[in-house]
């Protein structure tokens, strides 16, 4: 599978990478030896970067991962985690974890602190039992932005300068703040969540541009949009950003669809090709959560796409000029 290398360090990902929030048991409840199978078909798949979080699953999802890539040569994949929620032991009481289904055994503190980062990244490392992480983020930042850009990235480039992890950078979905980021700090890297997709382009506007200002990577989280253009037809029902999608959107993806079929490419096909065509884009960031759903991602990743397409949704109006 490509490769590409983030900003001016020397950390590589696959254009395709393996999103952890799934194994957290995120909306349904996820057993071990399903979440086993995921991994070792996207490995199987040529798939190299993982992503994951100590909030996915109240640490289930680093649990998972960890326990997976340690059965593989460390020089062969990428691994990154997150900082910014520290994980305290609770008597779970029979109680669900918010939207992931685990039992509430821990619950999150939003820590942003040097101290706090340091913790967390020692609390990731002993629960997935792995000596390093190449890449770190300061996670969901948005409602804590100034402690994050205070302290919490102070302490990521303390920890690269230390060689500690290789790039530091942020995961968020509030494109204006992570423009600020780029601009006034040094990060090699930052995850977007669901604001550079076929159905919101809105980082075309100052995200991408200061990226590549700044020779920032950026990939591409959340490009199904939490699910709306996850299948060739999306049902009734189907989540945009977590929640149901409006009758609006729902009605904006099938034209979207019916484009994509008029050129003999799937609606999941071409959301997961459509960031990839920006030059500051390193790699996208998918979910899974079956060694099913990893396939069929691999599979859709590696679809021909053909060019009119990207001309006929710009024609309909379903696709930003600038794109």
């Amino acid at each position: 599978m490509r490769t590409d290398r983030l900003g001016r360090g020397a950390i590589e990902v696959t254009e395709l990478g393996f999103g952890g929030g799934p194994l957290g048991g995120l909306f349904e409840p996820l057993d071990d030896d399903t979440a086993a199978g995921a991994l070792a078909a996207a490995w199987d798949a040529g798939i190299r970067y993982f992503d994951t979080s100590p909030h996915y699953g109240i640490g289930h999802s680093e649990r998972r991962i960890g326990e997976f890539l340690r059965t593989k040569p460390r020089a062969e994949f990428t691994l990154s985690t997150k900082v910014g929620r520290l994980l305290v032991p609770q008597e779970a009481a029979g109680r669900m974890d918010e939207s992931f289904q685990v039992p509430a055994t821990h619950r999150r503190v939003w820590d942003f602190s040097r101290d706090g980062v340091r913790r967390s990244v020692e609390d990731s490392l002993a629960r997935m039992g792995v000596d390093r992480i190449d890449m770190l983020f300061l996670h969901d930042a948005e409602q804590h932005f100034e402690a994050a850009l205070r302290d919490g990235y102070p302490a990521l480039a303390e920890l690269r300068a230390e060689g500690v992890v290789g790039a530091v950078g942020a995961g968020m979905y509030d494109n204006v703040k992570l423009t600020r980021l780029v601009a006034e700090t040094d990060v090699d890297v930052v995850m977007l969540s669901g604001r550079y997709t076929l159905l919101d382009q809105r980082a075309l506007d100052d995200l991408l541009p200061a990226c590549a200002e700044r020779g920032v990577s950026l990939l591409a989280a959340s490009i199904f949009n939490s699910g709306l253009l996850a299948t060739p037809r999306p049902a009734p029902g189907a989540r945009f950003d977590y929640e149901p999608a409006s009758a609006e959107l729902l009605k904006r993806a099938h034209r979207i669809a019916d484009v994509c079929e008029a050129h003999g490419v799937t609606l999941p096909q071409a959301a997961m090709a459509f960031p990839l065509r920006h030059p500051v884009v390193a790699g996208i960031v998918v979910g899974m959560r079956s060694s099913e759903e990893a396939r069929r991602n691999a599979e859709s990743f590696e679809a021909e796409i053909p060019e009119l397409l990207w001309a006929g949704l710009r024609a309909e109006g379903l696709l930003d000029e600038r794109h």
